[in-house]
């Protein structure tokens, strides 16, 4: 009986091919986006892939399977100096958006809870305060937030309210010096040690939407775990619970005044997500690479075979056509002329294909295909959530159509 002894190390005790604690080099860059990237964005791809493969590659299987999240690694993300993307100033490092979504697809080629992470703190949370805060807020939060000092999540989402955001019923009621918060927030990534949250709520005076900046502790505030995820397990989602919670004047957030101003952010922060997928197929491809040309079978390696090669390259197609929509997403934000339904389109499309891409690699793996140590079983559920989170496939590709016919399809029709 084995009751009691160490688990076998994969590698060695079936070394059938490498596992992913040991990252495969990056092949999956065929039509060569890099030499498209500034040298500057170039050399902070680069910066990023080597810590990701060093530091995080090693133990992102054993955290994903604890559902734990990697404080270790904190430091080292900080060392990176990518939270906060573009934001200029308040200790931010002021990246261009291509820059910035490089980044967000180095860290998810390796982990895509830890770019999930990154990506709630930085392009949702600072993104807010840096777009709706007061200079008071931006100065007092940002440059701990850019240091990784301070963590932050983002709380929009509610039991009741995810696709339909707009129709939230958590309650901002004014009160001598601040507000009181009253209602629940689902899902928010960051939340159980996060140690400020921005938190979306509707005015009982004016019945729009305000944003507000909570801090840890603040009494009637909590924030507990959600459990039993089957993706995305390194992030910590959570349920928060705000029961007559006092937030002072000085954290609402002045520059929301209505759910228009909340999707002005979402707008940018998209096209990170879009970005997501771009890297955790990326990774996959790369995975399936390495293992097709190691693994034998019938006297042969595996990337012998006709239909295996089909599907590699299937997977390797999908991700120039996601990367080439990336780029060009930021080019047309860099120019003014990005729309909400371009980075809808961007995130949907690039989803859609990602789901298809990381079942071909599921496939081609076989049985090593639903194991967590070759990668391609955690990114193939990890992919699930993403493919949901910042407006399901259907709503945003529900938000572009609205854009090119005019006529708005979200809302059913009452009966």
């Amino acid at each position: 009986m084995s009751v009691g002894l160490p688990a076998l190390d994969l590698s060695r005790a079936f070394p059938q091919a490498t596992p992913a604690s040991s990252f495969p080099p990056l092949v999956s860059d065929y039509f060569q986006l890099h030499d498209l990237l500034s040298k500057e964005d170039q050399d902070l791809r680069m910066r990023v892939r080597t810590v990701m493969e060093k530091e995080v590659a090693p133990i992102m299987a054993e955290y994903w399977e604890k559902a734990e999240f990697p404080f270790e690694i904190v430091p080292k993300m900080a060392s990176l100096n990518i939270a906060g993307g573009t934001i200029q100033g308040y200790g931010c490092p002021g990246l261009s958006i291509l820059g910035s979504a490089i980044a967000a697809a180095e860290v998810a080629r390796v982990d895509a809870s830890c770019s999930t992470f990154i990506l709630v703190h930085s392009s949702l949370a600072m993104l807010t305060i840096a777009m709706c805060g007061s200079e008071q807020q931006k100065q007092k939060y940002l440059p701990q937030l850019a240091k990784l000092d301070t963590i932050a999540c983002w709380a929009l989402t509610e039991p009741d309210y995810g696709s339909d955001a707009s129709s939230l019923s958590t309650t901002a009621t004014k009160a001598k010096g601040g507000w009181i918060l009253n209602g629940q927030k689902r899902w928010i990534g960051n939340s159980t040690f996060a140690d400020v949250a921005v938190i979306f709520a509707r005015n009982t005076e004016t019945n729009q939407i305000n944003g507000f900046i909570v801090r840890k502790g603040t009494p009637g505030y909590r924030a507990t775990k959600i459990e039993n995820k089957i993706g995305l397990r390194i992030v910590q989602n959570g349920d928060i619970v705000l029961k007559d919670a006092f937030i002072p004047d000085d954290d609402r957030l002045p520059g929301i005044n209505s759910f228009a101003d909340t999707n002005k952010v979402l707008a940018i922060s998209r096209i990170m997500v879009a970005w997501q997928p771009i890297g955790v197929t990326m990774g996959v491809y790369d995975m399936c690479h390495r293992y097709l040309l190691e693994r034998k079978q019938f006297g042969a390696p595996l990337a012998s075979l006709q239909i295996n090669q089909e599907k590699l390259v299937q997977m390797l197609g999908n991700i120039q056509a996601m990367a080439l929509v990336g780029w060009r997403l930021c080019k047309l934000y860099d120019s003014g002329k990005m729309t909400p339904g371009q980075a809808s389109l961007a995130k949907s499309w690039n989803t859609k294909r990602a789901r298809e891409t990381v079942a071909l690699g599921r496939e081609l793996l076989g049985g090593n295909g639903i194991l967590v140590d070759f990668l391609v079983a955690k990114a193939f559920c990890d992919l699930e959530p993403i493919y949901t989170y910042e407006g399901t496939y259907e709503v945003n590709a529900l938000v572009t159509g609205r854009e090119v016919t005019g006529i708005a399809s979200i809302r059913p029709r009452k009966a």
